[in-house]
């Protein structure tokens, strides 16, 4: 059949961030213990299976949708552009793409949507685990730029914590302006993006 690449996301429902997609090919040949959704894993096991799946793995390639798109085009169709951004940015073209869910972006290949491919099928659950791993160490990134969200903790998630920042603090650049907690924000400072320094 040819080569087959998993793809999923991460990011989907945060409040701040990209939302960031992988594709991944595995080698046959090449077993990694453990693979499993990215959700069902430790933050340390995830680590520890991203440096394996790097190293491991035919080829993999990670993409992300920003802010900017994601505020311009909806989440569901960014989520579906950083998709294709993964599987465009892969060395090898695959003969088959799995994409974890029930939707399917536009590709050049045959392609098929598996409805919790993440827990069942190796490659799926490498692309999840490729994608949390980078949007979480994004967040991270992101904390350093403005500690006062804790970004480091929520990883851009509506927590209680979260909320409150907003209330206080207004939203950053990074934040997704048309998520309703954060335009919520808006509408009580009256309009603009409040220009909070780090």
């Amino acid at each position: 059949m040819g080569l087959v690449a998993g793809v999923d996301e991460a990011g989907r429902g945060p409040l701040a961030g990209p939302v960031v997609a992988a594709a991944v090919i595995l080698d046959d040949t090449k077993h990694i213990r453990g693979l499993a959704d990215s959700k069902a894993l430790t933050p340390l096991q995830r680590c520890k299976l991203y440096d394996q799946i790097l190293e491991k793995a035919l080829c993999c390639s990670v993409a992300e949708a920003s802010v900017a798109e994601i505020d311009s085009l909806n989440i569901l169709q960014a989520t579906l552009l950083a998709m294709k951004r993964a599987v465009e940015g892969l060395r090898l073209k695959p003969a088959k793409v799995l994409v974890d869910g029930n939707r399917l972006p536009t590709l050049d290949v045959l392609a098929e949507a598996v409805v919790g491919g993440d827990a069942s099928i190796e490659a799926i659950s490498a692309a999840s685990i490729l994608a949390k791993v980078h949007r979480d160490r994004l967040c991270e990134k992101l904390h350093l730029e403005f500690p006062q969200y804790g970004f480091a903790a929520h990883k851009g998630y509506g927590t209680p914590e979260h909320l409150e920042a907003l209330r206080v603090h207004g939203a950053c650049c990074h934040h997704r302006r048309f998520f309703s907690p954060v335009a919520a924000t808006f509408s009580v400072r009256g309009g603009g993006v409040s220009a909070v320094a780090p």
